[in-house]
């Protein structure tokens, strides 16, 4: 593979993290970390293999959770397992509730354009199909320094409630698809990757 052919994913000092405040697992003070960390002066585009291993680095993840409320006020969450196509080989076979991935150099050619919000954008369009009426609200940001993969990422959490339960997958890899009542994921919580497990306990447990 070229160097032009390499995928340049975006990153942020870890550093600058941890001056912000660095934190283990769920934290919802979204604007406090995203104001700062979402800025020129923070963030670049590196080689994504590099970055695999960089702990220097935390590579921005969008990570979107849809809810549903039914008649009865119950809330449930889309949910899948993630088959081997799935990008993150570490995560292959895992339960997941987030939709998501990295946000690559090609999402934002533009410099008037947000590469973050781009990027969702199109793994949301990569990933699933819905056109129910939708509600998309930022819940805050995870952290997991105690896993190989977490110490180089930082995800940022959206959960999207959308009216009706229509989410359909658009690749064959994403597996067992479909929303669940959240109490019968919390009663699973050891299926889930990490993530997803940090998620359901902060926001629903």
């Amino acid at each position: 593979m070229s160097i032009a052919e390499v995928e340049q994913v975006l990153v942020v000092p870890t550093e600058k993290f941890h001056e912000i405040g660095q934190f283990q697992g769920f934290h919802d003070d979204v604007e406090t970390y995203l104001d700062q960390l979402l800025t020129p002066e923070q963030m670049s585009f590196r080689p994504r293999d590099i970055m695999e291993k960089s702990p220097e680095f935390k590579q921005l993840i969008p990570y979107v959770i849809f809810e549903y409320r039914d008649d009865q006020g119950t809330k449930h969450v889309f949910q899948y397992v993630r088959g081997k196509g799935q990008g993150e080989s570490r995560l292959h076979s895992k339960r997941s509730v987030g939709i998501g991935g990295h946000v690559s150099s090609e999402d934002a050619p533009d410099a008037s354009q947000d590469p973050f919000q781009q990027g969702m954008r199109r793994e949301l369009e990569e990933e699933v199909s819905f056109n129910a009426p939708h509600e998309m609200e930022c819940a805050g940001l995870i952290n997991d320094d105690e896993s190989e993969v977490g110490r180089v990422h930082l995800g940022v959490v959206y959960l999207c409630k959308i009216e009706r339960p229509e989410v359909m997958p658009n690749e064959e890899d994403i597996l067992d698809a479909g929303f669940r009542p959240v109490a019968d994921l919390l009663a699973k919580l050891e299926e889930f990757e990490t993530w997803s497990s940090i998620c359901l306990k902060a926001i629903y447990g």
